[in-house]
């Protein structure tokens, strides 16, 4: 069987505390401004993509992805 590796984003010098609620939310971001740039299938993305998941509850993502649909999400795509 093969072995199932976990990991999370790396640690991040701009988001020193244990509250990870901002670091979420950029790497959430980061992975949407990456696909605008580079395109859906961009591999270079993928990472932001793990790093957002990984961190954000999924709560926050689907209203996230909700908002965008409306033009209403806050951050700066």
């Amino acid at each position: 069987m093969d072995e199932i590796e976990l990991k999370t984003a790396p640690a991040d010098f701009r988001f020193p505390t244990t509250n990870q609620s901002r670091h979420c939310f950029t790497r959430y971001i980061e992975f949407h401004r990456c696909v605008a740039a580079k395109g859906d299938e961009s591999g270079e993305c993928v990472k932001f993509a793990k790093y957002y998941r990984s961190l954000c509850p999924g709560e926050w993502v689907e209203r996230w992805n909700e908002q965008r649909e409306n033009g209403t999400f806050p951050g700066p795509l």
